[in-house]
């Protein structure tokens, strides 16, 4: 964190603005060289910017916020000026030849992180604003940037270490036979303090969910109508639709939305015995994405007799009915089956339906933070630690270990424990400029 980083923190490309962010303690030196002036902290300043021997390179406005009153909490410099990529270039390559480097994806927001500007859930929330593809989305965002979801992982620490000196102080002071168990309060607040992981658990899931989506499998034998659903909830023509059995040979990813969560649909070739070599790749990486989907979506023709393996019934998959504006049977969900016509549209709103209510998507937000898979595993960590501390109240080592590797997890979630592989790994998905 010595080194003074610089990146251009807009897109690339043409625009009437473009920006390159600076920041640390080379700040005043860069500034006095490309504006001939350290600008007043916090206040617009129009200037031009010029190479370190006075040649012009733009116009514009250049903003600086001295640490530790910035985001990095070092001295920070933005210059605003035209947004072409060869003027961008010219004054990013002036900076870098006065001795900063480029910055790495993410390393402002790490900066700020490791200054204490912010958590590393508030961290996450910024690239998770960016990357929003919804308005629910950006709410969720904007409440964990807010601090919502790091102050409710903090008042549970908090109650977690008063447990830990409540049981470690009976352990410590054991010889004078006091029972920590006679008022029956650490099992009363264990289970407090459960019920209230469990609600910040339930809503960390609702954020997981608006992020990532879920992973959905379209299969079934050739020409039941897994392209034509695909294209139906897609609304677009993504995959190619024929009357030929084994038209779609490989598989075809495609993301929707529905209320704001996304869903990730793979259609897959068509399961049957076939001696196209090209034909039996595809149905290897079928198998192949079955293993890895959240909910597999079974296709029939409604027309016909058909008979589905073992193994498909073992991932409890979503039986469909296709195809019934031909049979004429009615749209809806009979003895767990859904029936449709991916061409008509008919039923369509109650599958949508369905797989909102198979993830377990709320449509009302309020109150719901984004959340990531690294934030649920560590509130599952922290959940099974103090149900197996409920389970060993009598038993105050065991206790007193379970309550601190909670913590511990806890902890992890807003960096207050963290390792570094793990922070590379977290900034690295970050864009250049933050």
């Amino acid at each position: 964190m010595q080194d003074t980083i610089v990146a251009i923190a807009t897109p690339i490309g043409r625009g009437g603005i473009g920006i390159v962010r600076v920041s640390g303690s080379l700040v005043a030196k860069i500034a006095n060289i490309i504006l001939k002036q350290l600008p007043k902290p916090r206040y617009a300043t129009y200037s031009n910017f010029c190479d370190k021997n006075s040649k012009l390179i733009d116009q514009g406005i250049a903003l600086y916020f001295p640490a530790p009153n910035s985001f990095t909490g070092e001295d920070v410099l933005e210059f605003q000026g035209h947004g072409g990529s060869v003027v961008m270039d010219l004054l990013l390559n002036t900076i870098v030849s006065l001795g900063a480097r480029l910055a790495r994806p993410g390393e402002f927001s790490e900066r700020a992180f490791l200054n204490d500007k912010l958590d590393l859930v508030q961290a996450e929330a910024i690239a998770d604003l960016i990357d929003s593809s919804s308005d629910q989305a950006v709410r969720c965002a904007l409440r964990s940037l807010q601090g919502e979801f790091s102050a409710q992982i903090n008042e549970l620490v908090k109650k977690l270490i008063w447990l830990r000196s409540y049981v470690e102080a009976g352990i410590d002071f054991s010889d004078e036979e006091i029972d920590l168990l006679a008022d029956g309060q650490i099992v009363i607040k264990i289970e407090k303090l459960v019920e209230k992981l469990d609600i910040v658990l339930a809503k960390a899931q609702q954020g997981f969910l608006l992020k990532e989506g879920m992973q959905i499998v379209l299969v079934g034998e050739p020409n039941v109508g897994k392209s034509s659903l695909l294209n139906c909830l897609a609304g677009r023509d993504t995959a190619i639709v024929t009357p030929l059995p084994g038209t779609t040979r490989d598989v075809i990813k495609e993301q929707i939305q529905i209320d704001g969560m996304p869903l990730h649909i793979t259609d897959t070739a068509g399961l049957r015995e076939t001696d196209d070599v090209i034909e039996q790749e595809g149905i290897r990486r079928t198998k192949l994405a079955i293993e890895a989907a959240d909910l597999v979506v079974l296709l029939l023709d409604d027309n016909s007799n058909q008979n589905y393996s073992q193994a498909l019934l073992d991932k409890s998959p979503l039986i469909i009915h296709n195809k019934i504006d031909l049979s004429n049977h009615s749209a809806g969900i009979q003895d767990g089956i859904l029936y449709l016509s991916a061409k008509t549209g008919e039923g369509i709103d109650i599958l949508k339906k369905y797989l909102k209510e198979k993830m377990g998507l709320q449509n009302n937000t309020e109150g719901n933070f984004m959340a990531r898979r690294r934030h649920l595993d560590a509130l599952q960590r922290a959940k099974l630690s103090l149900t197996i501390a409920l389970s060993n109240v009598a038993a105050f080592e065991i206790l007193a270990e379970e309550l601190r590797q909670a913590q511990q997890a806890l902890n992890e979630i807003t960096g207050e424990f963290t390792s570094d592989d793990l922070l590379g790994e977290i900034f690295s998905t970050f864009c250049l400029g933050k």
